[in-house]
């Protein structure tokens, strides 16, 4: 990866003050400094959620914008909706470009991803990470539900880093939380989710691409579960 830019070096090293505070400090701390020029990522799983809900207290000005790969499963729609509505909130939807999508599946079908590697990761590159950085232009930094506990791809997920790829600064205020501290926070608050996590799907992601886990298996594992369990990304966050 190369070496961050200055703005952004400059960034993270404003924001060494509250690298070890609590996830709602860490979200003030983005109200104060950057306010409507940063955005949540939300994919609306259940970090996401509690994210949402803490940013409404203490970051209201942040954004909030999803990406909509074509291929999400209904409950996660719903739970779009219902975000929408409890919150008072507008989610950016971000959708893939119409053209790569339909020349992906007129050349190579519908279920490519499962063909390969490479293949798996074009349509994630196609469905999300392009969407992405259109969905990050712009901005100044943005914030994501990632928690250290999720998966080996995430062990060493920082509070506060730089994101090289996009040139701005990518706060994780969940990284430390247990899967326990997730759902302590959501019960005690009252906070909505996914319908699908009841059902053991602990990671939602793509229809085709999720399934629910065993009691023994990490969160991720129902992930592009064909896959190494150190390949199990999409090339959002990338693999340390």
């Amino acid at each position: 990866m190369p070496p961050p830019l200055p703005h952004v070096s400059t960034l993270l090293a404003e924001a060494a003050e509250v690298k070890a505070a609590p996830a709602q400090d860490i979200l003030a701390w983005a109200e104060r400094r950057f306010g409507a020029r940063a955005a949540i990522a939300s994919s609306f799983g259940v970090e996401d959620l509690v994210l949402i809900d803490l940013a409404r207290q203490h970051a209201p000005s942040l954004r909030l914008f999803t990406l909509d790969t074509g291929r999400l499963p209904p409950e996660t729609y719903e739970l779009m909706d219902v975000v929408r509505k409890r919150y008072g909130v507008t989610v950016e939807t971000y959708f893939p470009e119409r053209e790569r999508v339909e020349a992906l599946e007129s050349a190579k079908g519908y279920f490519s991803f499962r063909q390969s590697l490479e293949a798996r990761k074009e349509c994630c590159a196609i469905r999300k990470v392009e969407p992405l950085a259109r969905a990050l232009a712009g901005r100044e930094a943005w914030v994501t539900g990632l928690r250290r506990e999720q998966s080996v791809t995430r062990t060493d997920v920082a509070t506060v880093e730089v994101d090289g790829a996009h040139g701005l600064l990518k706060l994780n205020p969940l990284a430390t939380w247990s899967s326990k501290d997730v759902w302590a926070y959501v019960r005690a608050n009252g906070v909505p989710y996914n319908a699908l996590h009841d059902r053991g799907y602990p990671s939602i992601g793509c229809a085709p691409c999720t399934r629910a886990v065993k009691p023994y298996e990490d969160e991720r594992a129902g992930r592009w579960w064909w896959e190494s369990a150190e390949n199990r990304e999409c090339g959002l966050h990338p693999v340390r």
